[in-house]
């Protein structure tokens, strides 16, 4: 059965950083390409970052150089370190893998 779970979330203030974790189970992990989505309340889920199974990475256009996605194939967890946090990041975040999706950790920014 695959599964993922996230975690990491939390509140933090404008200029801060927090990072996330996708912790996986029930597939070979080391093979798959992951996803972060985000998602704001009432609004369509918006994608943040892939990394794939040889870790090449990409971002959405809004990132612009202030979040990390990396993996750690020995832990079956993928990561995305964010910076220079925004009012406009607060979402939940969530992490995806071929149709699979977790559950998702809250991202609060205040200003």
């Amino acid at each position: 059965q695959v599964q993922l779970v996230e975690s990491g979330g939390g509140l933090v203030q404008a200029g801060g950083s927090l990072t996330l974790s996708c912790r996986a189970s029930g597939m070979i992990f080391s093979s798959k390409a992951l996803y972060w989505f985000r998602q704001v309340s009432g609004k369509e889920r918006e994608w943040v970052a892939h990394i794939t199974s040889r870790g090449n990475r990409s971002y959405g256009n809004f990132v612009k150089g202030r979040f990390t996605v990396s993996r750690d194939n020995a832990k079956n967890t993928m990561y995305l370190q964010m910076n220079s946090l925004k009012p406009e990041d607060t979402a939940v975040y969530y992490c995806a893998m071929d149709n699979y999706w977790g559950e998702g950790t809250l991202v609060t920014v205040s200003s």
